[in-house]
């Protein structure tokens, strides 16, 4: 009878033996242990905190420079944040954070005023600063900023790290005194120690000046003349317009002995016209020629070709000196929240002010605040269009706590007087 057995009847037998052998298999023998019981799920990650940055602007219309060559982008700074924001979610994602930019800019300073007062009545604690020196001011002495952290991105006044200091305000690009130093140190070290210094007409121009002055008496630089630009060329684009400027620049340097002449022009309005038109051969520094920035085009040292290159790629151009002063900004909250431990916006300022704090900024040193100011300690790049000239400080010259702080203002010379 079972040669009779159907192909049917032959696969339940062999299921039911199968079954059969499972049970026999799950069953416990007398005095045997008991199996094991079945393993409870994994909990779930516990989710991401989420710290809550704020990017404030004033949306100033850029004058043209003197060449169409270089176009003042309409995003400069705000592509920084972006990328650094970036970068933050990268590093956060591996330590259970995450990181949320919110934009503001406004065309004008009352609309920059309510966009803050509005954000912070929101609960924003952490806020970029895209805004000249008064509003700056004007933001941070207003009672919703007692508690928050401004980090300003963008900003070289002087002022801002001397009388006009105030404790809720980092800053992260150099100031004109760091720019200037760096520059008289190379000069320094050159042995080109005579310096003709030319400057144009407008406040920025008038306070570069200032800074230059005060960096030659302080590395003993002879400024041979100090002169003011005047000359207006008119219709510079006309077929007889390069004659007209290499005439006047040659005049205005006749008769002057000097090694390097250093211009003051922060606009782009007659730096360009300097060189290789005056009396005597000499090589152009300041804001034009050889320039002492926090960032700069050929820059591809330690690791600087990597963030370059994802800045190209995100924005389609090239990063600027506020682009990288922004991206900073938001890296500083990132490494604040990473090393200090926590999402807390009180927390993550006072971490950024701390001594433990340290921020890789792609310049060969861990960059830090200074306490008597706020000032971001950082090396300055020396260079022109094509090239890296040099990085200040120059070797030689030291510093009891940080060769950083021989640039720019130190502690025992500051007039901030934190409010």
């Amino acid at each position: 009878m079972q040669l009779r057995l159907g192909p049917w009847t032959i696969g339940l037998a062999i299921s039911g033996m199968v079954w059969m052998t499972a049970a026999a298999q799950t069953a416990t023998a007398p005095g045997a242990a008991a199996p094991p019981a079945t393993a409870a799920p994994p909990a779930a990650a516990a989710p991401a905190a989420t710290v809550e940055l704020a990017y404030l602007g004033l949306a100033v219309k850029r004058t043209l420079p003197l060449s169409y060559l270089d176009q003042p982008p309409t995003d400069d700074g705000l592509q920084g944040a972006r990328l650094g924001l970036a970068d933050d979610q990268t590093t956060g994602r591996f330590i259970q954070q995450n990181y949320h930019l919110t934009e503001a800019t406004a065309p004008d300073e009352d609309g920059v005023v309510a966009a803050f007062e509005r954000l912070a009545a929101a609960g924003e604690k952490i806020f970029i600063t895209d805004l000249p020196a008064p509003l700056l001011i004007r933001i941070a002495d207003l009672p919703q900023a007692k508690d928050v952290t401004l980090l300003d991105a963008t900003a070289e006044d002087d002022m801002l790290r001397a009388d006009g200091c105030r404790a809720n305000v980092l800053h992260l690009l150099p100031s004109r005194a760091m720019l200037a130093d760096a520059l008289m140190q190379y000069l320094a070290v050159k042995k080109w120690r005579n310096i003709l210094l030319v400057s144009g007409p407008n406040p920025e121009d008038k306070a570069y000046a200032d800074a230059i002055r005060h960096a030659a008496a302080k590395f003993q630089i002879h400024i041979v003349a100090d002169k003011p630009w005047t000359y207006d060329p008119g219709a510079r684009r006309t077929d007889t317009g390069h004659y007209a400027i290499e005439a006047e620049v040659a005049r205005f340097t006749q008769g002057l002995s000097y090694d390097v002449l250093v211009v003051a022009d922060e606009g782009d309005n007659f730096g360009d016209d300097l060189a290789y038109r005056q009396t005597d051969a000499r090589p152009v520094a300041g804001t034009q020629g050889l320039v002492p920035s926090a960032w700069a085009r050929p820059f591809e040292q330690w690791g600087g070709t990597q963030l370059q290159s994802r800045f190209l790629k995100q924005a389609g151009r090239w990063m600027t000196d506020r682009d990288y002063g922004a991206w900073m900004a938001v890296r500083a909250i990132g490494e604040a929240a990473a090393h200090g431990g926590s999402t807390d916006p009180q927390a993550i300022g006072q971490f950024m002010r701390g001594a433990n704090f340290e921020l890789a900024a792609f310049k060969g040193a861990r960059l830090s605040f200074r306490a008597w100011d706020g000032q971001l300690r950082q090396p300055v790049l020396l260079a022109d269009a094509r090239s890296l000239v040099s990085v200040s400080p120059q070797p030689g010259f030291l510093h009891q706590f940080s060769e950083l702080d021989t640039l720019g203002v130190d502690q025992p010379e500051t007039s901030c007087h934190m409010k």
